[in-house]
């Protein structure tokens, strides 16, 4: 009996170190003080004692079971205030919702513009070949922008040199989508791109492009002018109008700059005289704001990309979507939009 009585005291202090939570302090109340407990068990084996013994057992069993009750009481007051409770009556406390950021907002609705004029919307590969990021767009070896200084190029291996580079523009897109399906094609590519321009206002290492392409029998520049101005309109304002001015990309022939009526002061050149003191900020009394370039694919394009040019015509564009959102929203510094700062991100929270 006494060596029982001494191995059930030292199992209650080992099992009572051992209790995580409510749930286990409830299994030890039922080991030690149930109607089949390790306790009971020992009361059960009093009849068959002397009867000084009973005397002695009896005393030890009771004082027993009374300190099991006063220890685990204390242990549950000190679960209880460890373990948070669920008031559902208290006032939940605020937190801030997150939201689109601006680029991100801009860009989809650019896309969901186009998408609603046919367009289909693909994403090309951030990483990639010299091939389909130069030579398929007609763009020499000799070419400035194929100089390591104009272009992040991807040093895996030295069998490899050269091979790979971040894309300076959306345009490989444009080169994959024409090689793996047939005209006619109407497509929509957004992505970030990557040149290693020195930062300043208007200019970053790391920014967001959108290039767009159709090609198709019969295409032509018309078409071109009216999907872009159509865009415009429905970007920035019905009073829009564009200007196309005859410019050079190795990949469109011909090729044009396009200007924006001024958004702001809503003046041109040619059109309004302006009387106020200060000039515009935006365009400064310029009447116009170069927006996106673009023009017809070149048939050299279409030929690397297995398409006949005798049959198939098409144009293609392409705009910064940092330069879309500085003009829609009067930006005057392009860091602005990566510099987290939410004093600027919220207000354009949607």
């Amino acid at each position: 009996m006494e060596e029982e009585f001494k191995n059930l005291k030292e199992e209650f202090y080992s099992d009572l170190q051992r209790l995580p939570c409510l749930a286990e302090l409830e299994k030890l109340r039922v080991k030690y003080l149930g109607r089949k407990s390790a306790i009971a068990y020992l009361f059960s084996k009093m009849p068959g004692l002397s009867k000084d013994e009973k005397s002695i057992w009896g005393k030890n069993l009771n004082l027993f079971k009374q300190e099991v009750q006063k220890v685990l009481n204390i242990q549950n007051e000190k679960i209880n205030s460890r373990e948070e409770k669920l008031d559902v009556t208290f006032p939940s406390v605020p937190f801030k919702s997150g939201s689109q950021h601006i680029l991100s907002s801009t860009s989809r609705k650019i896309c969901s513009i186009f998408e609603k004029l046919g367009f289909l919307v693909t994403e090309g590969n951030e990483i990639e070949e010299e091939w389909y990021n130069f030579e398929a767009l007609n763009i020499p070896l000799e070419h400035p922008s194929r100089d390591a200084f104009d272009t992040f190029y991807l040093n895996l291996s030295e069998k490899e040199k050269g091979k790979y580079l971040l894309r300076s523009h959306t345009s490989p897109s444009q080169i994959r989508v024409m090689q793996k399906a047939k005209p006619p094609l109407a497509v929509i590519s957004p992505g970030r791109v990557y040149r290693p321009d020195e930062v300043d206002a208007t200019h970053s290492f790391m920014f967001n492009q959108i290039e767009g392409f159709v090609v198709a029998e019969d295409v032509n520049f018309s078409h071109l002018k009216g999907v872009l101005l159509h865009f415009a309109q429905k970007f920035f304002s019905s009073d829009i109008r564009l200007r196309f001015r005859p410019h050079f990309f190795p990949f469109t022939e011909p090729s044009a700059e396009v200007d924006l009526s001024c958004i702001i002061c809503g003046s041109s050149s040619n059109k309004v005289v302006r009387k106020k003191e200060k000039k515009c900020s935006v365009c400064k009394d310029k009447g116009w704001l170069e927006i996106l370039g673009c023009g017809m694919i070149h048939p050299k394009v279409l030929t690397f990309c297995g398409i006949n040019p005798k049959k198939y015509k098409g144009f293609a564009f392409g705009m910064g979507v940092e330069r879309i959102a500085m003009l829609k929203y009067n930006i005057a510094d392009i860091r602005l939009f990566y510099d987290n700062d939410l004093r600027f991100l919220e207000q354009f929270s949607l």
